[in-house]
Order: structure tokens, then sequence, then C-alpha cells
């Protein structure tokens, strides 16, 4: 019974130890994978701007509360008690408007969320696409995600596959952008039957794309000319680190080259006496 039961505890043991080995897995950095798209920063900028400006009037209707509420303070001893009652309440009121238009900006489901659903979920929805479809054909059983909360306490550079995400959805772009290039291209060659105002249309639709798509090369350049920038700083940083260790490992050579010194000739001096 004995000898059984051991048999089937390591067949199962085996059988877990052969399905983990085959299985295949693989992790991105969701950061560094919306941080080298363009759309993503674009969304990203945008969605700051908004968030500065509301931030900027709420601070500005807290600082003018503060200031009735100081007024009132300092006017208490010659007001009546009606007139106090009614600066009290209009500071009440301010509060209460305050709080509203806090939570209409912030809120669970304020304008904050929205936009952000609005600008950058699309984004993130497309990269989520690509992890799938590169999961898909590499058959791998499960996909991680770097920047998470998932604790990741090693991981091998072998397995990140964060740059094939961003070719992926590059090339998507790039596909698209080529496809939206030959329907103008058609939309150009049928115009001789369309009006001059639908003609004018068209061109402006053309040129609105042509606009876009240098907007984005020129995304992508700045990015590359900070990631180089980012590149150099971290090499001069090192550089000086390394010219600071090599000047102090000489000041100490020559510190104990010195004190070497000295110790002989306090030797030789008391040899002399």
């Amino acid at each position: 019974m004995k000898k059984n039961i051991l048999s089937i505890v390591l067949l199962l043991i085996t059988s877990i130890t052969v399905a983990q080995k085959n299985q295949r897995i693989a992790y991105i950095d969701m950061e560094y994978i919306l941080q080298n798209i363009p759309a993503y920063l674009e969304a990203q900028n945008s969605l700051d701007a908004k968030v500065e400006k509301w931030k900027t009037r709420l601070d500005k209707e807290a600082r003018a509360i503060e200031v009735l509420k100081t007024d009132l303070s300092n006017e208490k001893a010659i007001l009546t008690k009606e007139l106090i009652e009614e600066r009290e309440e209009d500071i009440s009121i301010k509060q209460e408007s305050l709080r509203r238009l806090e939570s209409l900006y912030f809120g669970p489901n304020g304008d904050m969320y929205n936009l952000r659903k609005q600008l950058v979920k699309p984004v993130q929805d497309e990269v989520y696409n690509a992890v799938q479809t590169i999961a898909s054909r590499k058959k791998y059983d499960f996909v991680f995600d770097k920047s998470s909360d998932l604790v990741m306490l090693y991981s091998n550079k072998k397995h990140d596959i964060s740059d094939l995400v961003v070719q992926m959805i590059n090339i998507d772009q790039k596909r698209q952008a080529k496809k939206d290039k030959i329907e103008a291209k058609k939309e150009l060659l049928k115009g001789d039957n369309l009006s001059d105002e639908k003609k004018e249309i068209i061109a402006k639709r053309e040129e609105i794309k042509k606009q876009k798509e240098a907007d984005r090369l020129a995304k992508i350049k700045q990015i590359e000319e900070k990631r180089k920038q980012r590149l150099k700083e971290r090499a001069d940083k090192r550089k000086l680190l390394q010219e600071k260790r090599e000047a102090l490992r000489k000041a100490q050579e020559e510190a104990k080259k010195k004190e070497e010194e000295k110790k002989k000739e306090e030797e030789k001096t008391e040899e002399n006496k």
C-alpha cells in the first residue's frame, strides 16, 4: 500500500516538473513600452496640461477662501453678529463649492478619469493587443508586467519582449499610415469627378495627415535624442566618478608614501642618536 502511494506521489511530482519545463514565460516593462510610443507621450502631455490647469484653479479658489477667513478673523471685533454669520455662511458655501469642483476634476468618475480613458486607454489597449498577438505567435503560457505590483526578484533579459511589443506597434502604425496614404491616392484619382469644394476638403485632409506624420517622426526623433542625452549624461557621470576614485586612490597612495618616508626619516634620526 505504501509502495503504491509513493509511486503515485513520484508520478505527480514528475508530471508537475515536466509541465513546468514545458511552460513558456515572458515579461514586459509597460513603463518602458509606453515611454517609447509617441502617441502615448502626446496623450500624457495633454492630460498633464489639463491636470495642471485644474490644480491651478483649485489653488486659486483655496487661497481666496483663506483670505476671506483671515479678513473675518481680523475684523470680527468690529462686526455685528449678523455680519459674522453672513460671512461664515459665505465661506462655508465657497468651501462646499471647492469640494464639489475638486470631486468634479479628480473624483472616481471625474474629468481626469474620463480624459485619461479618452486619451491614454486606446494606446494601452494597443499595447495589450500587441502582447496577446506576440504571446499567441510565440506560444507563451504567461506574460508578466515587470512594472506592475508583481514582485520579480529576478528576471532574465532574454525573456523580455518589451522591444518586440514596441516594434509590433510601430509596424502596425506604419502599415495603417501606408493604408491611409493609398486610400488618399485613390480619392485623389477619383478627384476628376469631384467638385472643387470636395477636392479642397480632400487636399486639406491630406495636408493634416502629412503634418501629423511629420509631428510623429519629430517626436520619435526627440525621444531618441533624449535617450542619447541620458546615456551621455550617465557616461559622463561614470567617467567623473571614475576620475574621482582615481584621484582619491592617488591621494591615498601619496599620503601613504609620505607617511612611509616620514617613518624612515624618524627611524634614521633615531639611529643617528
